[in-house]
């Protein structure tokens, strides 16, 4: 299928992008799509429009402050992003929990200014951040504290490129969904910023199952398709971690719902990994064409080749990396509905949800932008379910 960028497009004027979160978490707006019926909500009543069958999946993953300002001696400002952890380990929690260093691929802002083996320092915290190659930094520390102990003192939240202002201390509450607990990702989960555990609290006791898994959402999710061929995008991959419980309470779900647009990635590509267990690969790497070049087994064939895995291996939970690129023509295996906020035109993501909902996509982006929606990270939300 040679699907072309331009039938992706759609005009977002610059007013309509949320630069703020609103006052409460839960005033956002929320467009409501039901086999193709549209009616428009507020978020807060949200509980009255899922489903009571449902499972709703949310990724727990938490931002980190990862962009890092230090200065050479001659005042130079050299801005560090970090982006995947590569030692100790490739695994965020560990490489979090270090106490003397650890190192990362990073976008450096300002390089020119910062040769290679050379070193930053901040002396007030014994840190010394040296270059050691193209876009590889390498911290060292002398004293007890974590390194996410240091990002704390350090670090500054990552608000996406769109939001074009200056961090405040609102961010470090809003730009954070109240159930992130797994601190690894560059970029927030958005459509679980809505949520308030009041809400969760309500679903929970009217009987819809919630359940919680991770992925660590990187700067590649803001990364723009320029190729006309939307096939030849080179996607980016993250990492995720699926525990047994999710994959039993799937097995046992009538209806899955994904919070967010990386729930589902994850949930996916858990399908896909197992279908490749069924080949005989063992590897938790799905790249981005193995949904397009795979033949689909039945999803409890899938999912029970990942728990025997895990039986066999002695583990209760699997880390994986995913590039799964899930654009039309794509066959859903796990999800039914989906939980999102608006996303920027010709991107992954308006994929992804056109996808899901097939040309009614641009009805309902249509749809917001006439009903005065905010759109991306901080703007409002919509239920879509096929």
């Amino acid at each position: 299928m040679n699907l072309k960028l331009e039938e992706f497009l759609y005009d977002l004027p610059d007013d309509r992008i949320a630069k703020h979160p609103p006052k409460e978490r839960d005033e956002s707006k929320l467009l409501f799509y039901n086999q193709g019926e549209i009616s428009h909500h507020q978020f807060k009543n949200i509980e009255n429009l899922i489903p009571d069958d449902s499972l709703l999946v949310f990724n727990d993953t938490k931002v980190i402050p990862a962009r890092i300002i230090m200065h050479k001696e001659s005042g130079a400002r050299i801005e560090i992003f970090l982006l995947e952890p590569i030692l100790p380990s490739k695994v965020h929690e560990e490489v979090m929990n270090a106490t003397s260093g650890c190192s990362w691929k990073c976008m450096i802002g300002n390089a020119k200014k910062w040769k290679s083996d050379s070193s930053l320092y901040i002396s007030s915290l014994n840190l010394e951040a040296k270059r050691t190659g193209q876009n590889v930094v390498t911290f060292k520390w002398d004293s007890s504290h974590t390194f996410s102990d240091l990002l704390t003192e350090i670090g500054k939240i990552p608000l996406p490129p769109y939001i074009d202002r200056k961090v405040d201390k609102n961010d470090q509450d809003r730009y954070q969904t109240v159930y992130s607990r797994m601190k690894g990702a560059v970029a927030a989960p958005t459509a679980g910023l809505h949520f308030t555990k009041e809400i969760i609290d309500s679903l929970e006791k009217r009987g819809v199952k919630t359940d919680y898994l991770t992925l660590h959402v990187s700067a590649g999710t803001f990364q723009p398709i320029k190729s006309q061929n939307i096939s030849e995008h080179p996607m980016h991959n993250e990492q995720v971690w699926i525990s047994a419980d999710n994959i039993e309470s799937l097995l046992k779900a009538k209806k899955v719902i994904a919070v967010g647009t990386t729930s589902m990635r994850t949930l996916e590509s858990l399908y896909w990994h197992g279908v490749k267990l069924l080949k005989g690969d063992q590897d938790f790497f799905v790249h981005k064409n193995d949904p397009y070049s795979l033949t689909p087994v039945e999803k409890s064939d899938a999912l029970g080749a990942v728990l025997e895995k895990m039986k066999l291996t002695g583990v209760d939970k699997i880390g994986g990396q995913t590039e799964i690129f899930i654009y039309p023509g794509y066959s859903f295996q796990i999800c039914e509905g989906l939980i999102t906020n608006y996303h920027l035109p010709g991107s992954t993501l308006i994929l992804l949800v056109a996808s899901f909902i097939g040309p009614d996509w641009k009805k309902v982006y249509q749809s917001a932008l006439e009903k005065g929606y905010r759109f991306l990270s901080y703007g409002d939300s919509s239920l879509l379910l096929r």
